[in-house]
């Protein structure tokens, strides 16, 4: 299973900084670097389009019409049938777009036609692969008028289609307005970078599948320049990795206590703690009521059981004698809960994870959040986030706003999600690239609160515990979701397939 190579996520606006960066460190022309990226379209295009394909390119006044005009020239020449269509939206064409639209017209007059105001294109062959270069990332306001007219008629048509660099109407950094007219795509061909509008659940359904191009931008920019955002790619997770010592021992891989487990909720404790053992910790214990003992034990024999109250955990003693600790799956937020978490706040000074009924108990008694001790892992999903910071209204201002409650108590939160975000103490934001649908089922938290409670107790810094905990989590449900099905997958199967995880980072 492959995962691209590590990206930093930058503005649109950092990305023709980068362009411009490039233009002039290599001493090329801004019509050579769309004449490379074109080329690498084209590419991309032949690589997964028969010879028989046919191709109509829709092209605005700008770059991103410009980069339309260069493909379809490109694809002549690789003898595809293909046509340009050319927006006459009222506005200038750039230069560089004037400039392939006089190469395009050279090579062959028929290759191009100008669409005038109000006019639209009907009757296409539903085997026409649409190709939308309309507006690009220079858009600085939601399509209106004819050119939303035109867009929302193409989104009728049932044609396969794509977009180059991003879909016409859809912002690149922020979540815009939920009636803005964009074209909807299957794939989008985006140069160099992911833009976040890629990774919300808001928008990133109009752009598809996304295929990141290199163009080649100038490397020395992409090095240096500053960016909050980036992508977790298997890179990055084999720089965390660290293989076991062969003269290692129980003892030295940690020892962690799983703290949770009201009545009926057992089963949270049991994937948590199967899921700590899963994931290399040398010892694991969990803290349940007295009604959870025999299901603990029958369950998970690798696991040691400590057992306190009856209907809820009342205490959590002790708690230094363990390298790690993760509380919350299945907790429950009876007073008693409250109280235990409370007191167990006021002493503990190492980082601890928290989930679930731990993070329902803080939203409910704000005053928590000042306890918690320094460097621990929040493990949110949208709606527990809302509980401890209040709502927003929309996942892109939800990751900002984790951003600087991060920065504000000095944490980390995993922001759960199809592209989970970390966010470190520094604000610093990774998207999760792994991972499917298949794991939106109960449980599957749970077995992620385990994970990443195991790795921290084996030694890994809390920030690295919990972006290798989320990547193997989404490879471990992607090769499950192979083998049974997305939805046929439970999160026991995430556990099941940790081993073949971990085996893919070794090769």
């Amino acid at each position: 299973m492959h995962y691209f190579s590590i990206m930093k996520i930058f503005t649109s606006a950092q990305i023709k900084e980068c362009d411009e960066q490039t233009i002039k460190v290599s001493g090329i022309r801004s019509i050579d670097l769309m004449e490379r990226a074109a080329n690498k379209c084209a590419d991309w295009l032949k690589a997964n389009f028969p010879k028989d394909t046919l191709f109509i390119i829709l092209c605005g006044p700008g770059n991103n019409g410009g980069d339309g005009l260069a493909i379809a020239r490109m694809l002549h020449l690789r003898s595809y049938g293909v046509k340009a269509f050319l927006l006459n939206t009222g506005s200038e064409l750039s230069t560089d777009c004037a400039a392939n639209l006089q190469k395009l017209r050279q090579l062959n007059e028929q290759l191009v036609t100008v669409v005038e105001p109000e006019t639209f294109l009907s009757d296409l062959p539903p085997h026409v692969v649409i190709i939308d270069a309309i507006l690009g990332t220079g858009l600085s306001r939601p399509a209106s008028g004819w050119v939303a007219a035109f867009i929302e008629r193409i989104n009728k048509m049932p044609n396969r289609k794509l977009a180059i660099d991003i879909p016409s109407g859809l912002a690149a950094d922020i979540v815009g307005d939920r009636d803005a007219v964009i074209l909807k795509v299957q794939d989008t061909l985006s140069f160099q970078f992911y833009k976040r509008s890629f990774l919300h659940p808001e928008t990133a359904p109009a752009a598809g599948n996304i295929h990141v191009l290199d163009i080649r931008l100038d490397k020395a920019f992409i090095e240096t320049a500053h960016t909050n955002y980036r992508t977790l790619d298997q890179e990055t997770v084999r720089s965390i990795y660290r293989p076991r010592d062969k003269f290692s021992h129980k003892g030295t891989h940690g020892s962690v206590l799983i703290c949770g487990g009201a009545h009926g909720k057992t089963g949270a404790v049991v994937l948590a703690s199967k899921a700590a053992m899963r994931s290399g910790a040398g010892l694991v214990t969990a803290l349940v009521p007295e009604s959870g003992y025999q299901i603990l034990q029958s369950s998970v024999p690798e696991v040691m059981c400590l057992t306190s109250g009856r209907e809820a955990v009342e205490a959590i003693q002790h708690w230094e004698k363990y390298t790690a600790l993760g509380i919350g799956p299945g907790l429950g937020t009876s007073s008693e809960s409250v109280r235990a978490l409370s007191e167990f706040l006021e002493d503990c000074v190492s980082p601890v994870v928290l989930d679930a009924d731990a993070l329902n108990i803080i939203g409910r008694h704000s005053e928590l959040l000042a306890k918690l001790p320094k460097n621990s892992i929040l493990t949110p999903h949208p709606k527990e986030f809302g509980r401890l910071f209040g709502e927003n209204t929309n996942s892109m201002i939800q990751v900002d706003n984790a951003r600087i409650h991060a920065m504000r108590y000095n944490i980390n939160i995993v922001l759960k999600g199809h592209h989970t975000a970390i966010i470190n103490a520094e604000g610093e934001c990774w998207y999760n690239m792994t991972g499917n649908a298949g794991m939106a089922t109960g449980g599957a938290g749970d077995v992620l609160t385990g994970m990443i409670t195991g790795l921290l107790a084996q030694g890994y810094e809390p920030q690295a515990a919990a972006m290798l905990g989320v990547y193997l989590h989404g490879v471990a449900g992607d090769i499950a979701a192979q083998e049974l099905s997305q939805e046929a997958m439970i999160a026991g199967d995430i556990i099941d397939h940790l081993g073949k995880a971990f085996i893919s980072l070794a090769q």
